[in-house]
C-alpha cells in the first residue's frame, strides 16, 4: 500500500514518495489547467462560507500564484492556490470574472 498523506508533511507524491511541494518527478513548468476557465462560487464543505474559485487557468504553479496574489488585492480578501485551482475567500464572482476578462482570458460562470 502506498502512502498518500503524512502528518509530517501532508500530501505525498505516490511516485517519488517525496511531499508535494518537494516533487522530484512534477515538471515545475508544467501547465496546470485546461485553458477552458472557469469561475464558481462553492459553500459545500465550508461551514456557510462562500468561496470563489477559479478553475482552468492555462498556466505553471508559480503564474497561479501571482495571479492568485493579484485577485486577492482586486477582491480585498485572502485566498489560496490548491490542486491547480485559485480559491478567493467570499462571493466576488462578479468582480472576480471582470478582473479574468480584462487580463485577457475568457471565463465561464460554472455551476447554478
Amino acid at each position: 500500500m502506498a502512502l498518500v498523506y503524512s502528518t509530517d508533511h501532508g500530501r505525498v507524491c505516490p511516485d517519488c514518495r517525496r511531499p508535494q511541494a518537494q516533487c522530484a518527478c512534477r515538471d515545475p513548468q508544467a501547465l496546470l489547467g485546461d485553458g477552458r476557465v472557469r469561475v464558481r462560487r462553492e459553500t459545500a464543505g465550508r461551514k456557510g462560507k462562500a468561496v470563489t474559485v477559479v478553475q482552468g487557468l492555462a498556466m505553471t504553479q508559480a503564474q497561479l500564484t501571482e495571479t492568485a496574489k493579484a485577485l486577492k488585492a482586486a477582491c480585498g480578501s485572502g485566498g489560496t492556490v490548491k490542486d491547480g485551482m485559485i480559491e478567493i475567500q467570499g462571493d466576488h464572482l462578479a468582480r472576480v470574472m471582470d478582473w479574468l476578462a480584462k487580463a485577457g482570458h475568457a471565463p465561464r460562470r460554472a455551476g447554478g
